[in-house]
């Protein structure tokens, strides 16, 4: 079985991690031995995080040490003694599944390292399914937790990550609207009642407006054609005394 110690140099991969033992240091650097055909070197920018003035105040010959591959050339391994990245920028896509450690807590959401060159941010929306009030609530500091990488934003340095996307959505039970529909139909079928109960009703003889109307117009027509009918007999009657009287009239004068 190859290990990362005794592996050829040509088949190293950036980021490996390899032990070895300074076997010289000078002003720009030390020359590591990590069992490889090639020999190892660190520069001195590459000893540690914080700015070094003398290879020596940081590694001394002889002491073993951890350290990563940068980069593989034909005559040399380049090492760093500082961790690198877990994921460089490039490498940070949405879709993405990492996992990571609470760093910080907000009431707006959590910050979470995962090997990036800056936390994650999970706003609280995208903690879990449901209402949450602040990150508090669902996770605390020093926490390992897992995420999906929503966006990145380069120009901004921004991560912004969803434990909720991985999380199967709780689909709520159709009970309630099933009731409802129950009602529902109760209603309807009051309804439907209601209807029959009007249509028979209306199966009972009744008069139309139309037939109303044209009944009470045939009334008053009786009505005018009585009065006409009287009114014509008293006419009479008053020509026949006015007639009489006539008749019966004495003449004056010869």
């Amino acid at each position: 079985m190859t290990t990362p110690d005794s592996a050829p140099a040509v088949a190293l991969e950036p980021k490996t991690k390899l032990s070895g033992k300074i076997l010289k240091t000078t002003l720009a650097g030390a020359l590591v031995d990590i069992g490889q055909s090639l020999p190892g070197v660190i520069h001195i920018s590459q000893l540690q995080t914080e700015a070094v003035n003398k290879v020596e105040d940081v590694v001394k010959e002889g002491q073993t040490v951890d350290v990563w591959v940068r980069r593989v050339k034909k005559d040399r391994i380049e090492l760093t003694m500082i961790e690198p990245l877990a994921y460089e920028w490039k490498e940070i896509q949405p879709d993405l599944i990492v996992k990571g450690k609470v760093v910080r807590l907000e009431t707006y959401g959590a910050f979470v390292d995962f090997g990036a060159e800056r936390p994650g941010l999970i706003h609280v929306s995208e903690l879990t399914h449901g209402y949450v009030k602040t990150a508090s609530e669902v996770l605390k500091e020093g926490e390992e937790i897992e995420a999906k990488v929503l966006d990145v934003d380069r120009r901004k340095r921004q991560i912004r990550l969803s434990m909720k996307a991985l999380q199967a959505e709780v689909i709520e039970e159709a009970k309630p609207e099933r009731e409802d529909r129950k009602g529902k139909g109760k209603r309807k079928g009051k309804k439907e009642e209601e209807y029959v109960m009007e249509a028979e009703v209306s199966n009972e003889p009744q008069f139309t407006a139309m037939q109303i109307a044209w009944q009470q117009a045939l009334e008053k027509s009786k009505g005018k054609k009585v009065r006409r009918k009287s009114y014509k007999s008293a006419s009479e009657e008053q020509e026949k005394l006015f007639n009489s009287t006539l008749e019966k009239r004495i003449p004056t004068g010869g």
